[in-house]
């Protein structure tokens, strides 16, 4: 997932050239529709937004304003991207279900970053919620879901962005799957 095209649009735009945003979004599309895609497998059949409407509010969330973010890789661009999706999917789950969680919920998988269940509101807004509170606990176990599980990546990907060892991420996602998994099924 390198490419020297992306990293230097990413710093174009940085840098005030908003023509750089015409060049960029065709070279990360479909590997932001791919992400979505993943994400979108997660969601219930019928969901109001689709992988199309995910990847474009993404990219409006990144690009919108003048760049606040100081990009740094094709690959940070991705993780940043990630973190804006599972943003919009919670958002619209919470604004779809206010009522109290079900007991007879779904659990979602977090098995190798591919969601294997029809998710629920409610069951999006539990995962976002302790994943939260792996975020207080455990920074880094947090930032490796949210870029395996919300972004995608490959192991090796998120070690690069996180700067740690592969063996690391390898296992901080096990452990943190783990305790997602009690925490998630706890709460429904």
């Amino acid at each position: 997932m390198s490419d020297p095209n992306v990293t230097a649009l990413l710093k174009q735009y940085a840098g005030g050239d908003w023509e750089a945003l015409d060049r960029l979004f065709p070279l990360v599309y479909e590997e932001l529709r791919r992400v979505a895609h993943a994400q979108m497998y997660a969601e219930r059949s019928g969901h109001t937004l689709d992988t199309t409407a995910l990847v474009h509010e993404a990219y409006m969330k990144l690009v919108r304003h003048p760049p606040h973010v100081e990009w740094q890789s094709r690959i940070h661009f991705f993780a940043v991207a990630a973190r804006a999706m599972r943003q919009i999917l919670v958002n619209h789950a919470q604004s779809r279900s206010r009522a109290k969680r079900g007991g007879d919920a779904t659990l979602i998988s977090l098995d190798e970053g591919v969601v294997a269940s029809d998710a629920r509101p409610e069951e999006v807004v539990a995962l976002d919620d302790a994943l939260t509170r792996l975020e207080a606990l455990d920074t880094r176990q947090s930032r490796v879901v949210e870029l395996r599980y919300f972004g995608g990546l490959t192991i090796e990907e998120t070690a690069q962005v996180l700067g740690v060892s592969v063996v690391t991420v390898k296992r901080d996602w096990t452990i943190a799957r783990a305790w997602l998994y009690r925490e998630v099924r706890d709460s429904l």
